[in-house]
Parts: structure tokens; C-alpha cells; sequence
């Protein structure tokens, strides 16, 4: 199995484990269009063939902060470590970056735990991380975990506080 950057071959394969996972609303859909859009951002996992396994995606949200988003592997590949080496893969680049921690929303918090993130109360991520929610059908009763993970000691984290602009939020964000 190996790593890498996605590139615009792999889109259509990320596309269909993607939103095949959204339509059991296990995560949120994303337009195939997105997905060309944000190529840069998404990571796959391939076999030895090609055939893309997994994919996920950094999201840039702030100078020292990411999400890990549209992590999916392909039906029948899970527990075979797919997961676990794209997360491995995307802290590697946010490191790369300067990044000093990241992020997920999950309804698989277990998975991200033994990836070394920790639950942190949703309303702690700043606002613009909302931004896309309002495409979510769980909008107004969003049930996702937050979990973060630090790349950084705690003392080495910025004390200013997020300075992001309100675009949209659910209504349990505070504020």
C-alpha cells in the first residue's frame, strides 16, 4: 500500500467511497466539483494497482490550525490500517507546514483516539469551521465528536484568540 498526494485520476474513485459513506450519514457528502476544487488538500491511499483504497483531506482553517475531513476507506478495506497510515500521512504534512494542531468532527472517536486526539468541546474550534455545515442534513442537531490533537506542547500554543469571521454555525455554538 502506498501513500500520496491525490491527483485529479483519483478524484472519481474519493468521490464514490465518499459520498457512498454520506449516503448511510456517516459523514458529509461532497460534490464531485468540491472534490476537484480541493485536490491539494486530499491524500489517498493506493494498492499496488492503483485503485485508490482511502482518502482524506487537510484542511487548512487557520495559521496553526486543520481539519482532517473526508476520511474514508473503501468497504471491506477497514482495520487493515488504511485509516490509520492517511491520518499518519496527514499529520506528517501538517507538521511540514507549521501546524500546531488539527482537528476532526468523527462519529468515530475511538479511531481518532488511538490516533492520539482527545474529545474537546465543539464549541471550542473557532466559528469558521461551520462554514460547511449548513450543507449537512444533521445541521441543527449535529451529533459529530470533536477531537483534537496538538502537534505542539501546550505551551507552545498561540495565546490570541481565534480571530475568524462568523459565516455560519449551528445553533448549540454559543455566542
Amino acid at each position: 500500500m502506498l501513500f500520496r498526494k491525490a491527483v485529479m485520476a483519483d478524484i472519481p474513485a474519493a468521490h464514490e467511497i465518499i459520498n457512498g459513506y454520506a449516503a448511510q450519514g456517516l459523514m458529509l457528502r461532497r460534490p464531485l466539483m468540491m472534490l476537484y476544487e480541493s485536490v491539494r488538500d486530499f491524500t489517498v491511499a493506493v494498492d499496488d494497482d492503483g485503485q485508490v483504497l482511502g482518502v482524506a483531506a487537510l484542511h487548512i482553517m487557520w495559521r496553526d490550525l486543520a481539519e482532517i475531513r473526508s476520511l474514508a476507506v473503501r468497504p471491506g478495506l477497514t482495520r487493515r490500517g488504511v485509516g490509520r497510515g492517511l491520518v499518519e500521512q496527514l499529520l506528517e504534512e501538517a507538521r511540514a507546514l507549521g501546524l500546531k494542531r488539527i482537528f476532526a468532527l468523527t462519529y468515530q472517536p475511538g479511531f481518532f483516539a488511538k490516533c492520539g486526539f482527545e474529545v474537546v468541546p465543539k464549541e471550542s474550534l473557532p466559528q469558521k469551521v461551520w462554514k460547511e455545515c449548513v450543507y449537512c442534513d444533521k445541521f441543527h442537531n449535529c451529533d459529530e465528536i470533536a477531537m483534537m490533537r496538538l502537534l505542539v506542547p501546550p505551551e507552545e500554543l498561540d495565546d490570541e484568540p481565534w480571530e475568524i469571521p462568523l459565516v455560519a454555525r449551528p445553533n448549540w455554538v454559543k455566542g
